[in-house]
């Protein structure tokens, strides 16, 4: 454990973090450990043990949450001591996470993007106040499942919503294993069960206009004043959200926790889900393990289980289309994948043998 780190116990240190600090730290007595706060443009805050260093992320792909080892910077150690320039700390290595987030990327480019790292509890938001997107809370519950972190589905505006029991009682059913809670953070309604429920590193999830800052505020308390998030209100119009929330910021609060609070999102598109699909959607894999065979598509063939249950009534139309509509959205991007790292192998043979052929070349000349 590294001198001074009540800051670095403020953002999560422990006991395993510093003996993976140690073995990381191989004749590296100028680095220290640190945790992102936010990342941007090629920089990144990093919270260490003695306060909070803009270092420079370096070769490395970060996120909001990682761990990591930064260079220190001892001014009387270096030639910039007697020239009054400084030094800029830069990130040399990330901790293994032991969660990450990731969507299929925005740009469209077949690769993932990282919402969050070493996240223990996600709070997917969804406003009670009007229509609910069940197919958006099942594609972030299959990304959260899939991460390792627990769900919490956060029902927020509850105050304002004309039949909140009927939306809880709707949400519940394809949130299965999930708490499922009904929140106002401008009546506090619902604010302690959700913050009893909240542990570690905190993620919350959703849509602009799902108040999420509002809850995040709300949660943050008189921990973090001078943090406080910005919020907004949707517009009047169509009911949507303003980005108020532009990039991803990891901020202590109480109960030695952390909460990033993300900007909203508009795509969620499924990255090597598999599992986390499966955990979505339970009922329809206990029925598909019941199929006569194995390579069942569950469409029309004999002895479906999926389909005699859809037949009978015993599973619903639309959750079954949700969870085909994800399943081959997830296929797509992985075969879209595995075609980038097959073209990536083949130009790196190409030029392989390029250099080959040019040495053996230059040798009969």
């Amino acid at each position: 454990m590294p001198e001074n780190s009540t800051l670095l116990t403020e953002y999560g240190w422990n006991a395993t973090l510093s003996e993976t600090f140690d073995a990381l730290l191989v004749n590296s007595p100028d680095t220290e450990p640190g945790r992102v706060i936010r990342v941007d443009r090629g920089q990144c805050d990093v919270a260490v043990a003695t306060g909070t260093v803009r270092a420079l992320s370096g070769s490395n792909a970060l996120c909001t949450g990682d761990w990591v080892t930064v260079t220190k910077v001892t001014r009387a150690n270096t030639a910039l001591a007697t020239t009054g320039e400084t030094e800029t700390p830069t990130v040399t290595s990330i901790f293994p996470r032991s969660s990450s987030i990731v969507r299929s990327a925005a740009s469209g480019k077949s690769e993932g993007q990282i919402l969050a790292a070493n996240v223990d509890t996600v709070v997917i938001t969804t406003a009670s106040d009007g229509d609910v997107d069940l197919g958006r809370i099942e594609r972030l519950l299959a990304l959260t499942w899939e991460s390792g972190a627990t769900p919490v589905v956060a029902l927020t505006k509850s105050d304002a919503a004309p039949d909140i029991s009927a939306v809880l009682a709707e949400v519940c059913t394809v949130a299965p294993g999930a708490t499922v809670l009904a929140v106002s953070a401008e009546t506090s309604e619902g604010m302690d069960i959700l913050d009893a429920v909240l542990d570690g590193t905190v993620a919350i999830l959703g849509p602009s206009g799902a108040g999420k800052s509002t809850l995040a505020n709300a949660l943050l308390g008189d921990t973090a004043a001078s943090c406080v998030l910005e919020t907004g209100r949707v517009r009047a119009g169509d009911s949507k959200g303003r980005h108020t929330t532009v990039t991803r910021e990891l901020i202590p609060f109480s109960g030695d926790r952390t909460l990033i609070d993300t900007p909203g999102l508009r795509g969620v598109g499924m990255w090597n889900a598999g599992e986390g699909i499966d955990k979505t959607f339970p009922e329809i894999e206990e029925l598909i393990s019941a199929c006569r065979f194995s390579d069942c598509a569950h469409n029309s063939e004999p002895g479906c289980a999926v389909v005699g249950a859809l037949e009978r009534g015993d599973i619903d139309e639309r959750r079954l289309r949700s969870y085909r509509k994800l399943q081959r959205e997830n296929a797509w991007n992985a075969a879209r994948s595995d075609a980038r790292l097959q073209a990536e192998r083949t130009r790196e043979i190409k030029v392989l043998s390029r250099r080959i052929k040019d040495h053996y070349r230059g040798r009969r000349q």
